[in-house]
């Protein structure tokens, strides 16, 4: 069902909006099946599983970090990663900078925000990033280059809560484009919106959606 799942939320998506299929625990054939219907766009939220799936599937894809990311191993996918998601603190970035800087590459990254309820999720807040933004420390990374913000919301059944958190972030993103990112043409993405919620995400304003089930069925 791989191809008509894709061909089916492919029609619910804008075409503004970006489709990342969110692969991780997904055997090689089954990535296949959906590169052979044209998506080029995956996600992937461990690290040895994106640097294996890399290596043996075709280089025109365009590989994604969605997961939470530790600094000792960006080294293994500086050299090819597409974007990374899930950017939550200075020490991260620097890391991503300085690892770029050893591939001879800037890498694209979104600045992870806490929109959810949970406390199990990552990200800053909007005075954290301020504080980065404004820091000796962050002008000084010349490797990597923030494309937008990216969030998740609680993993709730009440679609008004998800519909403000998604809200929430989409004011985070207006608020560091004016203030931070004006002259920006690459700052433009707000990757929001899961299997369960990401037509509320898009009503939100959300550029990129991670659909993971909803195309390769029930997590392995």
């Amino acid at each position: 069902m791989i191809e008509e799942n894709l061909d089916y939320i492919q029609t619910t998506i804008p075409e503004h909006v970006q489709l990342v299929a969110v692969s991780k625990t997904k055997p090689n054939e089954m990535i296949i099946r959906a590169y052979n219907t044209g998506q080029r766009v995956f996600g992937e939220n461990r690290v040895q599983e994106l640097v294996d799936k890399f290596e043996s599937l075709p280089k025109d894809i365009e590989w994604h970090m969605i997961g939470h990311l530790q600094t000792n191993k960006v080294k293994y996918i500086a050299p090819f990663v597409h974007l990374i998601h899930g950017v939550d603190s200075l020490k991260l970035l620097k890391e991503i900078n300085k690892q770029g800087k050893k591939s001879g590459r800037t890498i694209r990254i979104l600045f992870q925000f806490h929109i959810a309820t949970e406390s199990s999720k990552f990200g800053f807040d909007l005075p954290e990033i301020e504080e980065v933004l404004k820091s000796a420390d962050y002008a000084k990374l010349t490797n990597i280059e923030p494309v937008g913000v990216m969030g998740m919301a609680t993993f709730t059944s009440d679609q008004r809560q998800v519909r403000e958190e998604f809200k929430s972030l989409k004011d985070i993103f207006t608020s560091l484009k004016k203030n931070y990112f004006q002259e920006s043409a690459s700052f433009k993405e707000i990757s929001m919106g899961m299997s369960g919620d990401y037509q509320i995400a898009i009503e939100q304003g959300s550029t990129m959606v991670r659909v993971g089930s909803s195309i390769f069925g029930s997590r392995t």
